[in-house]
């Protein structure tokens, strides 16, 4: 499994670092939504999501950062209600035209049925 999302950029920035963290800033709660998918398994979801130190440019248009948030398990069935702090390395690529942001998550690759 890889998750992507594509963030729509509105206007120009002084930098592209500034521009990327102004895009990551205003889109909060959707990168909430993007690293939920990857806990999605365990019953939780991400909240406050931030970047955490340096953006990395692997390229002029592409590179990598860590992504800081906050891991929520919670199931009041089972009266769970638990919260840690984790991080997530993300790749990035922005278009051609810097109209877009396009986040791409970690490769997991999925487990197969186990054979009998």
């Amino acid at each position: 499994m890889q998750e992507t999302w594509l963030f729509k950029i509105e206007q120009n920035h002084s930098s592209l670092e500034n521009l990327i963290q102004d895009v990551l800033e205003k889109e909060r709660k959707d990168l909430g939504i993007f690293l939920s998918y990857y806990f999605k398994r365990e019953g939780a979801v991400t909240e406050n999501v931030a970047l955490r130190g340096e953006i990395d440019f692997t390229s002029e248009l592409q590179g990598n950062f860590i992504l800081d948030f906050d891991l929520v398990h919670f199931n009041a069935c089972l009266n769970i209600h638990d919260t840690k702090r984790d991080e997530i390395k993300v790749d990035f690529e922005l278009s051609i035209d810097m109209k877009e942001l396009k986040l791409i998550g970690p490769y997991f690759p999925e487990r197969g049925m186990d054979e009998i």
